[in-house]
Order: C-alpha cells, then structure tokens, then sequence
C-alpha cells in the first residue's frame, strides 16, 4: 500500500487549505502553510489558478500555465531590477558602510547580476561560459571524486552510529563539489554554507530586518573573498575545462566581456544555485523514505535486483526525478510581464508581476497520476523543479549525479536508518527542505 505512514509532512484538512488559499499572501504565510503548502496548492488550482494577490502580483498553480510563461521568454522577463529595488536599495542598506561602491544595497547588486535574474545578453554570456565547464563529459570525470567524498561522509557516519542527515551529510557534498568547480581552498570552505543560506534566504517573500542585515552582511563578507581568489586566479589560471572561474575569467579576456562586478556575483550565484537546491534534494529525499516505508522497501529491492551497473543508475534516476517532483527544493519561481499578454486565454497585463508555483505545478493531476504519492517507478516525469526554457538549470545534470550517488549510497550503507528526532523543516516558501534531522543508522 503506497501511504506516509510517519507523516512527517503534517496532515491539513481541506477546509483549513481552502481558508489560506482564499486569503493567500506570501508576506503573511501561517506555519501551517510552510510546513505543508501542497493542500494549499490543490485548492488553488482548482479553484483559483491565476490568483491575483493583496500587492496585484499573480499567483500560478497549473503545469501548463508555468509551460507557456516559461516558454515565452520574451515576454515574462526574468530580470527583477523593477521588483528588487524596492525590496532591497532602502535606507540603510543602500548607504555606507553597507552599501556599494554604486550605492546600492548588496543584495540589489548581488541578485540583479546573477545569471538566474537576469535575461540576454547577460544571461547568455554568463550560462555560456558556465556550460563549458559542465559538459557530459566534465561531469562524468567528476563521478570518482563524488563517490569518494560521499563514501568518506558515510564512514564518518558508520563510525559515529548516526548523526544529522542535513548537517554530517546533504549539505556537505554540493559545497564541496561547488568549491571543487571553482577551486575555492579546502581551508577557505567553512563559511560558504552559511553566506549561502543567508544570502538566498533573503529572496523569501517577507524579509525581517535581521535577516535583511545578514544577506547584505554575507554578500560583502563573500564578495571581499572572491576578490582575493579572482586576483590569485589570474596570476595562476587553472584549468578552464574543470575550474568554472577560470573559464570565467578567461571568457573576459576573449572577448566575452564580464565586468568586474558580473564576475564575481555570478560566482556567489554558484555556490548559493548549486549548494541550497542540492542539499534539499538529498535531505528531502532521505526524509520522504522515512515517510513512505513502502517505497522505500521496493527501492532497496530493485536496487538490489539491478542486474548491472547501468540498471542501478537508471532505478536511481527515476526515483531522483521522482523526489525532484514530489518534493521541489526550489518551489516559486517570478517573472515580469513586459506587454499586455495572455496565458492559456487569461489576459495579463504590461507590468504584471507572476509568481510560478513549481511545487504546485509539479503535482498537477492534469499531468501525474496519483500526483500526491510518491512513486519512485515513476516515468515519462515530466517535473519542472529544473525550470524549462532558456533558464533551465544550467547544473541539472551535475544536481542529478549527485542525488543519485548520494541517495543510492547512502540507502546501501544503511538500509535501515531511522530518524531519531522530528525533523526541522527550513521555515521558508521558496526553498523547501530541512535545517536538522538527527538519525541512527
């Protein structure tokens, strides 16, 4: 029987989902929302797919309404100059000593030059230049290295008989394959977690002071170092097939021109796309096989039936897409509309700010059978916690090895772990996923 049965994912009952999404706001979200946002979805899809928010922005549920905004990047542009500058260039983050050399708050600079935010010609040099170094076969030269750290990270485990599955185990392997990418020194790591998740908590619909401070305070910290490191790298280039700065900074230098500015932001963009959205992944997926014992029990089973290597990656992949779609870690998406526009026969209007559900998306019965289930089996998935068009991860297939060899490893080394503690899901909108979850193996 395909059911949670330790529901971690606290149960809501249909009238508490319909009463948020009547008067959703995602500046005002109840903790029952952020705990378990996907009844929520339901509603609103059904009843209100195009929600029109208190502030006049959108609100988007439905599979093929994200398809068709996503596909039509002319119009719905990612570039958030408009909405970010009221967020964050206000006084005093837009003023000394906070402030930039521009005068803008640095979390302004930081996300309106990241390659995410950002639409032609800029996100094009910059995704250009980044895809170089993550080719098939980039990625595939990095699968040794991958397993060796996830395997020294399982020994750490064995040894101790548990630990954290956030803290002693997802979180630490896309920062080091991130600071691989970028040839960041082993002894300059420890902070890059935390700047990371400060500086993309700061992109939560509703931002406390403290927490504004901290971005703005992480992304001068990070900047101040990546200084040093681009002025190190250009005395001693790595090599531009495998170090992502390099390829960088020789772009600059052939006439694929990053300022200074672009550069460095679309460094910090690396570390925070690749480390946060990772970590997610592979805690939410060790978490959901604690809930769904019974899919948890078919993987080992086919796992353990794989009669290749190939076979073992494949059961591998389906059940990555799978945690991908069922549990997005990244869940909203935003888009300006730049005319007057429709969707699927809704009018929109020039201006109009849209906020792409992805989590809401990615359970669309219209699309999935049984979309509430996870189904590790599953084919043909369809799931957009990659986004789709021309800002498609430019990392997804990096993100799926690493799920699927840190996924598939650690459920060999301990098939039978169990959660010790009730988990401590993340408190946010955007990014879903888990702060701690201590276990025994």
């Amino acid at each position: 029987m395909n059911t949670p049965t330790a529901h971690i994912t606290p149960p809501l009952t249909a009238q508490r989902a319909q009463d948020i999404a009547r008067s959703l706001d995602l500046r005002a979200l109840p903790a029952d929302f952020l705990n378990n946002p996907y009844p929520i979805y339901a509603a609103l899809r059904e009843t209100e797919p195009f929600k029109r928010m208190p502030d006049g922005s959108f609100f988007l549920t439905r599979h093929a309404d994200l398809v068709a905004v996503y596909r039509d990047a002319k119009v719905f542009s990612s570039d958030k100059q408009v909405e970010f500058g009221p967020k964050y260039n206000h006084a005093p983050f837009n003023q000394p000593p906070l402030a930039t050399p521009g005068g803008l708050a640095p979390l302004f600079e930081h996300h309106t030059n990241s390659l995410v935010f950002n639409d032609p010609p800029l996100h094009t040099r910059v995704r250009r230049l980044i895809m170089g170094a993550l080719t098939r076969r980039a990625i595939e030269a990095m699968e040794p290295g991958l397993v060796q750290l996830v395997d020294s990270l399982l020994d750490r485990i064995e040894a101790q008989g548990g630990g954290d599955l956030i803290e002693d185990f997802a979180s630490a392997i896309p920062v080091e394959i991130i600071g691989n990418l970028l040839d960041v020194p082993q002894a300059d790591r420890e902070p890059l977690r935390a700047w990371s998740l400060a500086i993309l908590g700061a992109l939560e619909p509703a931002l406390s002071p403290e927490q504004e401070a901290l971005g703005n305070r992480s992304v001068t910290e990070f900047l101040a170092y990546l200084r040093e490191l681009v002025a190190k790298r250009r005395q001693h280039p790595g090599d531009p097939e495998h170090d992502v700065l390099t390829r960088l900074i020789q772009g600059e230098e052939n006439g694929d021109a990053l300022s200074e500015v672009e550069l460095l932001h679309n460094c910090v963009f690396l570390l925070n796309a690749g480390h946060e959205t990772t970590t997610n992944l592979i805690g939410n997926a060790l978490i959901s096989l604690q809930e769904w014992p019974a899919q948890r029990e078919q993987l080992k089973a086919d796992l353990h039936a794989a009669a290749s290597a190939e076979a073992h990656d494949q059961i591998m992949g389906l059940a990555v897409d799978e945690f991908l779609r069922f549990e997005s870690s990244n869940q909203l998406g935003n888009r300006r509309a730049l005319q007057a526009t429709q969707v699927n026969g809704v009018d929109l209007p020039a201006g109009a700010l849209v906020t792409l559900c992805i989590g809401a998306a990615n359970r669309d019965p219209a699309v999935y059978a049984n979309p509430e289930q996870l189904d590790l089996r599953r084919t043909g998935n369809k799931h957009l916690a990659f986004g789709f068009g021309v800002h498609q991860c430019a990392g997804l297939s990096l993100a799926r090895l690493e799920g699927r060899i840190a996924i598939g490893r650690f459920l060999q080394r301990f098939p039978n772990y169990q959660l010790t503690q009730a988990p401590v899901r993340g408190g946010r909108a955007r990014f879903r996923g888990f702060l701690n979850a201590p276990f025994r193996t």
